[in-house]
């Protein structure tokens, strides 16, 4: 089913204004990917909007599953993003778990949902940023499920960077993406901290802790462009570096996110969307890191599993060993996160 050419449009000015990491990166993608992902990150944006927004909507996240079921039963409502997004779900039998997923995790944010430790926290990641990514696995033809693994390591590494960077800016609007047992743990009142951001710049441990767990996962994720297509390699993996740039702006400012709040420039967009081009050619003749076949973690297993795998021979030992390599790998990025490397 083709996207109409007015609906692509609306969504393309939709991102342009107000998303310019990914509408940057995606210059890099081929036509056949970039216009169904725009179509893609517009929904995304729309649903954002609607919970994050204030609106007349008594019940947004409610209204978000109704109108995706009209997306999935054929008949969207009247509005360019939902058309085109609907096309997108019938072109590519986009599995409903997905976009449901994010919405789950949205409504969490309505909610003001707090998260007890990091593994709460990436339940979290994994409905708003990681769902994206095995959509976006989806829109390039990608469908096995350690290329879905990694597309879901890079999407909490992206979340934890935003997370990271927003901390000011979320306790400003009564939020807290913080694990709450740090903040116990260090004897923060969580009431406190929210009324007075600024009165505590010891949280900028807890900014540092993040961007090591980031940085855990940017490595993971980086076995994963070796499964993508070829030519859509640069966009995905501009995508990755400008979110991880942002955490290193972070780290200068002293792991400060309360009173500053770190972006990358058009200039750095630029020359990493250049970068790009000549570190994903790499991937064609470099060996396929063994950590490609990383299990994902339990957070994530949900999604990885709504996506209906190809047929495929049973793994080589090569491959099946390579498990017991990752392995090692996991323990060694663990040390090197406690240990603040």
């Amino acid at each position: 089913m083709k996207i109409d050419s007015y609906d692509l449009e609306e969504c393309k000015l939709l991102i342009k204004e107000g998303s310019h990491s990914f509408y940057a990166a995606s210059k890099l993608l081929p036509k056949y990917v970039r216009d169904p992902a725009i179509v893609l990150y517009a929904f995304c944006r729309i649903a954002d909007d609607v919970v994050d927004k204030e609106t007349k909507i008594k019940n947004p996240a409610q209204d978000l599953k109704k109108r995706l079921n009209q997306v999935y039963s054929g008949q969207p409502r009247n509005s360019s993003t939902d058309r085109a997004f609907a096309a997108l779900v019938k072109s590519y039998d986009l599995p409903k778990q997905l976009p449901l997923a994010l919405i789950e995790g949205l409504k969490w944010d309505q909610d003001g949902r707090r998260f007890r430790n990091l593994s709460e926290l990436y339940s979290y990641c994994a409905r708003v940023a990681s769902s994206v990514g095995v959509m976006m696995c989806i829109l390039m033809n990608v469908r096995d499920e350690d290329a879905l693994a990694r597309a879901c390591d890079l999407g909490i590494a992206m979340q934890l960077t935003n997370i990271a960077r927003d901390i000011g800016e979320d306790a400003r609007n009564n939020r807290i993406y913080i694990p709450t047992e740090w903040m116990d743990q260090s004897n923060i009142s969580i009431e406190d901290f929210l009324e007075n951001p600024e009165n505590f710049p010891e949280v900028s441990s807890f900014v540092k802790q993040l961007l090591n767990r980031a940085d855990y996962f940017y490595k993971r994720a980086g076995a994963g462009y070796f499964s993508l297509p070829k030519e859509c390699r640069p966009g995905i993996f501009s995508a990755g570096k400008i979110y991880s740039k942002i955490g290193k702006h972070i780290a200068a400012s002293n792991y400060d996110s309360i009173n500053n709040r770190a972006y990358t420039t058009t200039f750095e967009k630029f020359l990493m969307l250049i970068s790009s081009i000549g570190n994903s050619a790499l991937t064609t003749v470099m060996p396929v890191p063994s950590t490609i076949h990383a299990s994902a973690i339990p957070e994530v297993d949900f999604l990885v599993s709504s996506v209906k795998q190809p047929k495929e021979s049973k793994k080589s030992f090569k491959e099946r060993s390579s498990k017991f390599i990752n392995l090692l790998f996991d323990l060694e990025q663990k040390d090197r996160a406690l240990a603040g490397i």
